[in-house]
């Protein structure tokens, strides 16, 4: 069982502060594979954000709010 230490909605305040800035988005792909790749916050719903990678070759990806949560997704913000 995965431990919870936030709330939805402390998650997406976190991640609106975030709001077109550099970001590293690293995602648990199960069976120990990682994605990891850094791009920027372009926008910010209800239910989930997307992100757009500096990659030109990934398109644009969207993660919700409940997978930052439950740790399948990780957000850090780029110094």
């Amino acid at each position: 069982m995965i431990k919870q230490n936030k709330c939805v909605s402390v998650i997406k305040k976190d991640i609106e502060a975030l709001f077109e800035k550099p970001v590293k988005i690293t995602q648990n792909l199960g069976r120990n594979k990682y994605v990891s790749f850094f791009g920027v916050i372009t926008g910010v719903y209800p239910a989930l954000f997307t992100v757009l990678p500096k990659d030109k070759y990934l398109g644009k990806t969207s993660f919700s709010y409940s997978e930052v949560l439950m740790g399948s997704v990780k957000v850090n913000k780029v110094v």
